[in-house]
């Protein structure tokens, strides 16, 4: 979001026959908050459009990608794995932690991809993708490296567990684990993950700590200059990651 100067509450308190009364004074938040909230729902207007029309553009390929995922493999189309989305008791609308009886770092929700691996690869979750997995199937590794096993994120961002661009939203082993690790890993959760963002635009896939631990500043800058211009120009550098297979496996 963009950064903006901060302006000093104004202070009123309720007067009495023309002299102050003892009671409490008023806070009056500024404009920065207001101008704040005009900014997220201008995102979240941007990403439910790009979105839609997304689904529909992207709907013969989808078809194509589904029908080659069921005649080369046996198994489900797609595949779901829990992830931890957006905290939202970092933003506006927060709410006490001790309603949740486990603090996963964020709201958890399900994620939608196209499978890319077999069904008799064993339980996957919780680890880290890794190059040349043996796991992989023949479409997958295409799928994957052209990254449009991501395409059904499509229908996340329109219900609301994601948007277009934002930090990529981690398993919940791995982020339990990684915000012990690395410092200001949780803040991440500010915003909600994406399919796309800054930092993959910028890096390759995670192999080590040291390449989460640049992800994550690049996260934060994101986050600090988060505006429609920043998200539009981040999707527009997007294409040619996709086109020319940039740090894909």
């Amino acid at each position: 979001m963009a950064l903006e100067t901060p302006v000093k509450p104004r202070v009123h308190a309720f007067m009495r026959n023309g002299h102050p009364a003892t009671a409490k004074p008023v806070l009056i938040v500024g404009a920065p908050r207001q101008s704040r909230r005009r900014d997220s729902l201008g995102l979240r207007a941007l990403n439910v459009v790009i979105a839609a029309l997304g689904l529909v553009l992207a709907a013969p390929v989808m078809l194509v990608i589904a029908l080659l995922i069921k005649l080369t493999s046996p198994g489900p189309v797609l595949y779901t794995q829990l992830r931890v989305g957006l905290d939202r008791r970092n933003g506006s609308t927060g709410y006490p932690a001790s309603r949740r009886q486990v603090d996963h770092g964020g709201r958890l929700f399900r994620i939608y991809k196209f499978r890319t691996m077999r069904v008799d690869a064993g339980d996957t979750a919780q680890v880290w993708a890794k190059p040349n997995d043996s796991r992989v199937t023949p479409i997958g590794r295409i799928l994957r490296q052209y990254r449009l096993d991501e395409l059904p994120q499509l229908f996340n961002v329109l219900v609301g567990d994601m948007n277009i661009v934002g930090p990529r939203p981690e398993q919940p082993a791995i982020f339990q684990q990684l915000r012990t690790q690395i410092e200001g890993y949780a803040q991440r959760q500010r915003v909600r993950p994406g399919i796309t963002g800054w930092a993959q635009v910028n890096q390759h896939y995670d192999q080590s700590i040291d390449d989460v631990k640049k992800k994550v500043k690049l996260d934060l800058e994101y986050i600090e200059k988060r505006s429609v211009w920043h998200d539009l120009k981040i999707m527009l550098r997007t294409l040619p990651v996709m086109i020319f297979r940039q740090g894909s496996w």
